[in-house]
């Protein structure tokens, strides 16, 4: 059938991130490093983490099936379902299949979508894949689903503060209240060894912080001119950060969402681009001729950049950051998990606004975007995504562990990683009602999960694991998840 399509963007969103989390203040502590190392030197407050009975498909269970429910969604309804992760629990088998058992038990297999994998873009590019569905001629009339789900975690020293953990869910369809703006988009893909995942037996990647650093800048310069010149051939007119009311980033930490921001103001000081005051022009001047390898050196010009920023940051960039600060850096969830926080910040204002969206997965691949938004209508409004997030409620929800047992909980999730024949501790206190768990791995390494059920603050499981009335099984009979 030929698409009619209009206006395909996000109806609805939902985010789901562990309520277990440790203060970077305290970690400073812990770490014996110097005071503000992680709070002012990484821009960062507080960090989630799962414990041993969640996991990346456990997040994801629980954010599509609250998606569903607060939306009233017949799961009949989702025609594709696509899902960005860079967290590999089996080189074969698609998180997208884990999912699945949500839509058989209401007969529909028909669902198109597998997994999208690299680095932190793999969320964006299922994105883009929902959106171009929708917009094509194979599109079927029904709603996609995409899931942004990864969980975070670094080896002991510097990088194991710029972890965290998320699951966003996006419903993709026409007339939706934040649309996207599908010719304005600008990328850049090359190759690169700045942080990647090559040792299968370990979670932990292997990065080049310094390397990293600078291929994200670049990526951001380079995205940014090709966006630029679209907009020009398209729009007919110069392109600068005033036409944007909001630029929201890829955040592993928020010191380099601060740092790309101002890349963007130096790009149109060099451009003579109207959002550069005479001011800002006279202080940008002495670097007018740095050559490019140069200009991702210099401290000078860092510093410089991002004093002539500030107030532009604040604006357009400081509503987006809340959700980042606080949870970490979620891979392919954090660039939504930022512009989650601007829609709970600013859904009442957002109409008419247009976002600027940079995403970056390391290796490398990322894309700049453009999404314009408006209020939409009930269910599909602003102020419902942001009512439905719930975000301030979740944060407040949250329960802090000292830096002690933040680590005796890594070393024993770096202990069980890859491993089979397990039975966790079920432990459901810290849960809120209605969230997946992880019950066991079986000597044939499959995974079970149950869901603590929505009436109750504690949860009976039984020898087996069951929780629910409705058993979800595989080709063998063999109970794999209990959907209440």
């Amino acid at each position: 059938m030929a698409s009619s399509a209009k206006n395909v963007g996000i109806l609805a969103m939902e985010i789901y991130f562990p309520a277990t989390c440790v203060q970077q203040e305290a970690l400073e502590v812990h770490d014996g490093v110097s005071k503000g190392k992680y709070t002012i030197g990484l821009g960062q407050d507080c960090m989630a983490f799962c414990t041993e009975v969640e996991d990346i498909i456990s997040m994801s269970l629980t954010a599509v099936t609250s998606l569903l429910e607060k939306y009233q969604i017949d799961p009949k309804q989702i025609g594709r379902l696509e899902v960005g992760s860079e967290t590999v629990l089996d080189k074969s088998k698609s998180i997208k299949t884990f999912l699945m058992q949500i839509f058989e038990e209401h007969g529909n297999t028909d669902i198109e979508g597998v997994d999208s994998t690299n680095a932190c873009y793999g969320g964006t590019a299922a994105l883009f894949n929902c959106v171009n569905w929708v917009e094509s001629r194979s599109w079927d009339g029904r709603y996609g689903l995409v899931v942004c789900t990864d969980s975070a975690v670094y080896a002991e020293g510097p990088a194991r503060p710029t972890g965290g953990a998320a699951a966003i869910v996006m419903l993709v369809g026409p007339d939706a209240p934040i649309v996207f703006e599908s010719k304005l988009r600008g990328s850049h893909m090359v190759h690169a060894y700045d942080f990647y995942k090559p040792n299968l037996a370990s979670e932990y990647p292997v990065v080049d912080g310094k390397l990293s650093q600078t291929c994200y800048l670049m990526a951001v310069d380079t995205c940014y001119k090709h966006f630029c010149s679209k907009y020009e051939k398209f729009e007919g007119k110069q392109f600068s950060i005033n036409d944007a009311n909001y630029v929201v980033f890829h955040s592993p930490y928020n010191k380099l969402v601060q740092k790309s921001f101002a890349r963007l103001m130096y790009n149109d000081f060099l451009r003579n681009a109207s959002s550069i005051s005479e001011d800002a022009k006279e202080k940008l001047a002495p670097f007018s001729d740095l050559c490019i390898d140069d200009s991702y050196q210099s401290r000078d010009l860092e510093k410089v950049s991002q004093q002539v920023a500030k107030t532009l940051y604040d604006e357009k960039v400081q509503p987006t950051t809340l959700i980042p600060k606080q949870i970490g850096n979620t891979y392919t969830a954090s660039l939504y998990s930022a512009f989650a926080s601007l829609v709970h910040n600013k859904h009442s204002t957002l109409a008419g606004s247009r976002v600027i969206m940079f995403s970056y997965g390391s290796g490398l691949t990322a894309t700049m975007f453009s999404l314009k938004l408006n209020e939409g209508q009930n269910p599909f409004s602003l102020s419902n995504v942001a009512a439905v997030m719930n975000v301030g409620i979740k944060l407040k929800s949250r329960h802090e562990f000292p830096p002690e047992k933040f680590v005796e909980t890594m070393k024993l999730m770096e202990h069980r990683y890859g491993a089979k024949d397990f039975v966790t501790s079920k432990d459901t206190s810290l849960l809120a009602p209605g969230t997946y768990y992880l019950t066991e791995v079986d000597f044939m390494y499959r995974r079970f999960y149950s869901k603590k059920p929505l009436n109750s603050n504690t949860t009976p499981v039984s020898e087996n694991g069951s929780l629910a009335n409705v058993s979800i099984v595989d080709s063998n009979r063999k109970t794999l998840c209990k959907v209440d």
